[in-house]
């Protein structure tokens, strides 16, 4: 990172933290002071040079789907440039991503004067080029030296996604201006202790006092002024203010910040969809002939070639589908849900015949099928052995994480000030296993707990869940049960983490390294299938570890053993015991950090919708997915 400011680097991320943790509008929190990722227009990549725009075609145009992001034509790394250790004061000291210190008040840690930094009285200090950790702000005007100085730690954020400065002056003054100065000297006294904040502002000029505790929590709503609209990352406030009652946010709260992403697989083209693409792609030359044509331009036009390979009859409904997405016409009532890219991954890992291996996809099959001590349990054991995935920021959120079936139920602030061309992302290479449950082992399984009181339950609290955040920002009805994953999202999904914190055990990775993809599908298309990979931006996550306990030899005692492991947890009974309560909007059964949680990087669904009674026979049998374990 450079501070546009001082033309000085203050520190460094990796390129997945700009997507997760320290995005555009994040607040990030240096050794000695914090600072806001800049909107997208400050970045700039006229000295940058190493760096090549990401291709990942399928994802891009999901990220045009979105509203907002009509003109996004690249998907581009953070800007950077090589040099950095050689000289640390060359060229590439000045390529980086930009930031703004914030929020823009400071105390000082001796005199504990608060002051804002255009006020004069701090000086920025990093001497050392190879110690941009060393960065900091010091009080010049203490009468005991140059001490540091620490920003205060204090903010304004709403539910609409704005962020601001806490109004000190405003504060202390009960709502009014001092009335000995227009600039008011201030102190900020943090006195600690175990009742949540205990901070007093003094104004030095006229004496008056007051405890920022006052400003927390509901009545604190109530004092404190109406948002004012700002957006520090794009230095643009909303045209008569946004009027919404902020809350006062502490720096390092994990609520300030939350990314908005889309995320997908390199997987090649197969089948329809192939055949789709290339309509889409021809579609000037294809759709004014009509069906009987068909078989004569083939022959005799060298540019239906390609089309030779699909009859006619596959051709014409490729057409159509191309024709009517093109319309309109096929809008789902999800349309303004995240773009589907799971089907295209779905289609490559369960089709019987895997794809030629590339440089970024490759899969294998054993010979010998399934293992045979786990007939029955799975249907279908694939080793991924090489895989790339790209991630892409499209947005965040603030106070309230973004949905990942509604995005817009939650007010998305943008990366810019107008519509991007361009927006951030990263590629991970990896690897890791697919494995594929059988469907008629899970529908008979659907319908055997479907009537049951513990899935009863577990709806109950998913519409408690919705209507609990979501009922008063819709007009027009609001369905609680729209999005609602299913008994058999439940089960995919424990069965997945049963097997990642066993995986991490013995293949060597971190649990934190590897992420899940479930593919339960829907009513209408049922899907049956988990991916477990490795997903960290380095060469960890592609030594083989994970690929090699998919082997047959392998593969059936881990599995056997995380199965056996979910019988017992060490917080039983109370974990086998729970369920989710009436009028309670927990979104999880029989599940805890002992026995199925894992790192919010892991989990596709934030520790949400996991059961273990719905997987093994800790209680009802009938309930279990495997009443026998293997």
């Amino acid at each position: 990172m450079s501070g546009a400011l001082y033309r000085r680097r203050v520190g460094s991320v990796r390129p997945s933290h700009l997507m997760f943790t320290s995005g555009v509008g994040a607040l990030v929190d240096l050794p000695n002071f914090a600072v806001l990722v800049r909107g997208l227009d400050d970045w700039d990549y006229t000295h940058a040079y190493g760096w090549e725009k990401i291709a990942e075609p399928r994802l891009l145009e999901a990220v045009k789907k979105l509203p907002g992001n009509r003109k996004v034509a690249e998907l581009r790394p953070a800007p950077w440039a090589e040099g950095m250790d050689a000289d640390p004061n060359g060229p590439a000291s000045r390529v980086g991503v930009p930031i703004s210190p914030f929020p823009g008040w400071f105390r000082c840690t001796v005199c504990n004067e608060l002051a804002a930094l255009d006020s004069q009285a701090f000086t920025f200090e990093n001497a050392n080029a190879r110690k941009p950790h060393e960065a900091r702000f010091v009080h010049t005007g203490c009468n005991r030296g140059k001490p540091l100085a620490v920003a205060a730690r204090f903010v304004l954020v709403c539910t609409s996604g704005h962020l601001d400065e806490f109004p000190y002056v405003h504060f202390v003054h009960q709502g009014g201006g001092c009335p000995n100065a227009t600039h008011p000297r201030l102190r900020m006294d943090d006195r600690g202790g175990n009742i949540g904040a205990n901070v007093e502002l003094a104004c030095v000029s006229c004496g008056e006092r007051r405890n920022l505790r006052e400003a927390m929590g509901q009545r604190g709503e109530e004092i404190l002024p109406r948002c004012r609209g700002r957006h520090p990352h794009l230095r643009t406030y909303e045209s008569g203010g946004c009027g919404v009652r902020p809350k006062v946010l502490v720096l390092g709260a994990s609520n300030q910040w939350f990314s908005q992403t889309l995320s997908a697989l390199a997987v090649p083209t197969t089948g329809a969809g192939k055949l789709e693409g290339m309509v889409d792609q021809h579609w000037d030359l294809i759709h004014p002939v009509p069906v009987g044509m068909y078989a004569y331009m083939k022959e005799s036009h060298p540019q239906w070639g390609p089309f030779t390979t699909w009859s006619d009859a596959e051709l014409a409904a490729a057409v159509e589908k191309v024709r009517a997405r093109k319309d309109g016409q096929d809008a789902a009532p999800d349309d303004d849900a995240y773009p589907d890219l799971r089907t295209p991954e779905w289609e490559v890992f369960s089709a019987p015949t895997a794809p030629e291996p590339g440089p970024d996809f490759a899969l294998r099959r054993d010979p010998g099928g399934v293992p045979a001590e786990l007939q029955g349990v799975f249907d279908d054991v694939v080793q991924v052995e090489r895989l790339r995935e790209v991630r892409a920021l499209t947005g965040f959120t603030r106070l309230d994480a973004p949905d990942p079936d509604d995005p817009d139920l939650v007010v998305r602030v943008p990366l810019s000030r107008s519509d991007p061309e361009w927006i951030p992302a990263s590629e991970v290479r990896g690897e890791g296993m697919f494995l594929r449950v059988p469907e008629e082992l899970l529908a008979a399984w659907e319908k055997r707990v479907a009537r049951s009181e513990a899935l009863a339950l577990h709806t109950a609290a998913y519409r408690t869940f919705r209507e609990n955040r979501y009922s008063n920002r819709l007009s027009g009805g609001f369905d609680p049960m729209r999005h609602w994953p299913g008994a058999r999202y439940i089960a995919l999904h424990t069965l997945s983490h049963l097997l990642i914190r066993t995986i991490a055990l013995d293949c060597g990775y971190n649990a934190a390294s590897l992420s899940e993809r479930v593919y339960a599908g829907t009513e209408e298309d049922p899907r049956s299938g988990i991916l477990i990979y490795t997903a960290v931006p380095d060469a960890e996550g592609t030594l083989g570890g994970l690929v090699s306990q998919a082997e047959p030899e392998r593969l059936a005692g881990l599995v056997r053993r995380a199965l056996n492991e979910a019988m017992r947890c060490s917080s039983d009974p109370l974990c086998a015991e729970r369920q989710p309560q009436p009028r309670a909007d927990f979104l999880h059964g029989a599940a805890c950090h002992v026995c199925l949680f894992v790192s919010e990087t892991t989990c596709e669904r934030g520790n949400r919708f996991l059961d273990r009674r719905f997987v093994v026979p800790i209680g009802d049998p009938d309930l279990a997915l495997y009443p026998e374990l293997p």
